[in-house]
């Protein structure tokens, strides 16, 4: 698929449930990463993030694909499918996000390499590292921060 296809628009409460199923399935695809919630819990929890506004989901065709939700500056999750990986979707939902903001920040899990190439990729720098004493999985995890370029001022001429 290519990205003309990629459609993405504010979550509906109705989406909780498919994007539920994608954290469930990202917790479950990493065995590193213990399982803290039941899937009705996951369900729950997007169901609040779109209740408050945060999330815009990615569309492939007519499916839903990825979601990001976000609370201002803070991205507080990004999934997309197992099934849609690949596709530009990630990186669709942040593109986006970047331009209603200078400046994006969120954590990422250290045992989570994929994710931290896919945010350097993005324009990330990394900020901080903790041992995860301050996340509820208690795993170490990584901040990360992208800031939109500044404009250079104009030189002046004397």
């Amino acid at each position: 698929m290519n990205r003309r296809e990629i459609t993405l628009r504010p979550a509906q409460p109705g989406d909780a449930g498919k994007l539920g199923a994608m954290i469930t399935e990202a917790v479950e695809a990493h065995a590193w990463k213990p399982r803290l919630h039941s899937a009705a819990q996951d369900i729950a929890h997007t169901g609040k993030m779109i209740d408050r506004g945060w999330v815009t989901v990615a569309e492939l065709g007519s499916a839903v694909a990825a979601f990001i939700a976000r609370d201002g500056n803070e991205v507080d999750a990004l999934f997309v499918a197992t099934w849609a990986q690949g596709q530009g979707l990630g990186t669709a939902l942040l593109e986006d996000a970047k331009t209603h903001t200078d400046r994006l920040e969120l954590w990422t899990f250290q045992e989570n390499t994929g994710a931290q190439r896919f945010y350097l990729q993005q324009g990330f720098d990394e900020v901080a590292r903790t041992d995860g004493d301050k996340n509820e999985e208690g795993l170490p995890d990584i901040r990360y921060l992208w800031q939109r370029p500044t404009a250079p001022l104009p030189e002046q001429s004397t």
